[in-house]
């Protein structure tokens, strides 16, 4: 019996059994064995290629990550096969990567090859950090001595091109969010909308069912996602994260909207009679079908170009919410629990986006730096509880 070396698959150690007649013929079949096993360790896996590689490592990584995560890494990696995959893992340099690089920021978009048409700075930086992760992987498990991708990067060019072509959106101002909540005056998903408004994920919106809502007790239990993976693929699982389990007390104008809608799908349900789908969500269409997240965004930008609007992702109200929840004075650890954060540093980081007007209070506080009155009202005060 010899230890054989790893398998060039799976990379599990594997061991053989073998008999002979003489003790010479064993002697000369186990030193062959151990030969080849050391020329495989200097060379392991030399067969593999990029492509195999990928695979193995997606298949160990998507026992840690959530569907929709694991789908991401696939999409992401698939930049990459295209021109590196075919390459043995072990042939695989700084050079193949970085010309890889290049041609996704040049061309990776295009059909055909076309110049002109590359992926965009921050999707290379997504691939190439993949890659990077996968082959760490490679060199813990010997596959490969060094990481090739590690000292390639995006070009600062690129990164600030694509910073200067691509504006942040800043998200709805208190008089936008109120011209918004004029326009879903009833609207059939006014509810909803009056939930993204309340700083809810359009996941958490579309996978909120009835039994999560208690009108009586005017609350509502946040439990439960969908998502739509790719185009048409939805998901539905747990909170992002278990802070993102909570429960929230709702509004009166909220309410109010919730108690119209179920009343409305009640109405929907006798007219449909059988062909109606009760599927138990809130987010549903006439017929009782659960709508996804894409649906709702596309009912709200309808909503939104009828009445003249600025168009904002949904996703956004979170932001609009949040920062006026900040300024006006809610306590960090509530506005992290409203959020489904663990961290308040998480809020507002992302989340707390003050725009020039909610700045004004700070510009008529600095009159009293420069000798003016600084005057005292209630904005002062209950800006300077939240930013201290």
């Amino acid at each position: 019996m010899v230890d054989a070396g790893p398998d060039p698959v799976t990379g599990k150690r594997t061991q053989v059994t073998r008999t002979f007649a003489t003790l010479r013929e064993a002697k000369a079949q186990y030193a062959s064995i151990v030969h080849r096993r050391y020329e495989a360790e200097q060379a392991p896996f030399s067969q593999v290629t990029v492509d195999e590689w990928l695979d193995q490592w997606l298949a160990m990584k998507a026992e840690d990550l959530e569907e929709s995560t694991a789908y991401s890494y696939t999409m992401t990696l698939a930049r990459v096969r295209g021109r590196l995959g075919h390459i043995p893992l072990q042939d695989l340099t700084e050079d193949h990567v970085t010309a890889w690089m290049r041609w996704a920021l040049q061309e990776g978009r295009g059909r055909g090859g076309k110049p002109g048409t590359g992926l965009g700075a921050t999707s290379v930086e997504m691939s190439l950090a993949r890659l990077k992760e996968a082959l760490d992987r490679a060199v813990t498990r010997g596959l490969v001595r060094v990481n090739v991708a590690r000292e390639v990067t995006v070009p600062r060019k690129a990164r600030k091109a694509e910073r200067r072509a691509r504006a942040a959106v800043p998200p709805w101002s208190v008089a936008e969010v109120r011209a918004f909540v004029r326009a879903i005056a009833g609207d059939r998903l006014q509810a909803p909308f009056l939930l993204a408004l309340m700083g809810l994920r359009p996941a958490e919106i579309c996978g909120m069912r009835w039994a999560d809502v208690d009108l009586d007790e005017a609350t509502v239990s946040i439990t439960n996602t969908r998502t739509v993976m790719g185009n048409d693929i939805v998901v539905e699982k747990t909170t992002k994260s278990p802070a993102g389990e909570r429960k929230l007390p709702l509004p009166a104008p909220v309410a109010a909207a919730l108690t119209a809608f179920r009343a409305a799908q009640a109405d929907e349900k006798t007219a449909a009679g059988h062909g109606y789908e009760d599927s138990g969500y809130v987010l549903v269409d006439a017929r009782g079908r659960a709508l996804n997240g894409r649906q709702l965004r596309e009912r709200a930008y309808k909503v939104m170009d009828r009445s003249g609007l600025r168009r904002v992702r949904l996703y956004d109200a979170r932001a609009s919410c949040l920062t006026y929840l900040a300024n006006h004075g809610v306590p960090d650890h509530l506005l992290a629990r409203w959020a489904g954060h663990a961290d308040i540093r998480t809020t507002k980081r992302w989340y707390v986006k003050p725009d020039v007007e909610d700045l004004r209070p700070a510009a008529d506080t600095w009159g009293g730096l420069a000798g003016g009155s600084a005057p005292v009202h209630e904005e002062n005060v209950r800006c300077g509880s939240v930013n201290g």
